[in-house]
């Protein structure tokens, strides 16, 4: 009998834990998506005009060899905003955790190619995470005011990260993926509650910081 009761009231704990955390990632995406809306832009004609643009690094490829079109969409966006003088320096910031994987150098060479100077384009390599690419413009690259390029779904966490620490950040949509892997967007509505937990409760701070770099307007 005894065991029975327990097991109901573990069925019955894990069903109102289940049910809670579903709750929480309804509610906290909701909020991030709501806060920010005002500053997330996808007319490259309304969006304000800021000194630098962060580029938030992702693959070249997917692992079939496939071209990234998140990738390609982004560095487009980008390119666009230069071209269009909403911006006039881009940082690149991505994952350069090994050898063979190198998100920052390949964003800047794809952004040569499409004809935008080297001398306009800076380089973080230490943008493992978001979180890490925000922080690092503040405080390496020290950019209190600049625009972020990605896609809209991942805009609103960005943007999200960056009024927390205080910055004058909008956000840029580049062209939304529509062809490849769900898996993407479904694993974001995970990624803004870790957001969340990071900068409330966790404290969370950049795997690196180093010495500042000043950017060459």
């Amino acid at each position: 009998m005894n065991i029975k009761k327990t097991i109901k009231r573990l069925v019955v704990f894990g069903f109102v834990a289940g049910i809670s955390l579903i709750l929480l990632i309804v509610v906290g995406n909701l909020w991030i998506v709501f806060k920010n809306k005002s500053s997330v832009y996808d007319k490259i004609e309304s969006i304000p005009e800021n000194n630098v643009g962060l580029v938030l690094g992702t693959s070249k490829n997917l692992v079939n060899g496939n071209t990234n079109l998140f990738f390609k969409y982004r560095v487009n966006a980008a390119a666009d905003l230069f071209n269009a003088g909403k911006v006039k320096h881009l940082i690149v910031s991505g994952d350069n955790s090994n050898l063979n994987y190198n998100e920052p150098r390949t964003m800047y060479q794809a952004l040569v190619k499409l004809g935008i100077p080297e001398d306009c384009i800076t380089l973080d390599y230490a943008g493992f995470r978001t979180l890490d690419s925000v922080i690092r413009c503040k405080e390496v690259f020290q950019q209190n005011k600049f625009t972020i390029v990605s896609q809209e779904f991942h805009n609103y966490r960005a943007v999200y990260i960056g009024k927390y620490y205080g910055l004058d950040v909008v956000a840029f949509n580049a062209k939304e993926v529509t062809i490849q892997s769900n898996r993407t967007f479904h694993r974001e509505y995970l990624a803004r509650l870790k957001a969340m937990l990071d900068l409330h409760f966790l404290k969370t701070k950049p795997k690196f910081l180093g010495e500042k770099i000043d950017i060459n307007l």
